[in-house]
């Protein structure tokens, strides 16, 4: 599967507990990247800065759903956030 066209979800729904660039204290779940861009791009994309965990991910029906709403939706609960 690709990433999907400006989706992001992936750079928002997940939590990074380590410390990256730009992020000293990590990333909250549900709260978007500062590395990500209007387009809803990662601008570290292969970048040696970019976090390993972000490296690994790869785009999959399970975590991406069939849209960007259930792609948030599938991750924001695994993470244990609650949707609104």
């Amino acid at each position: 599967m690709q990433c999907r066209d400006k989706c992001g979800a992936c750079c928002i729904a997940p939590s990074i507990n380590k410390p990256f660039y730009g992020m000293p204290q990590g990333k909250p779940a549900g709260v978007a990247c500062i590395h990500l861009d209007k387009h809803m791009r990662c601008v570290l994309f292969g970048d040696p800065r970019r976090p390993k965990v972000c490296e690994q991910f790869t785009p999959e029906p399970d975590f991406c759903g069939e849209n960007r709403e259930q792609a948030l939706a599938i991750m924001l609960d695994m993470e244990g956030v609650q949707v609104k």
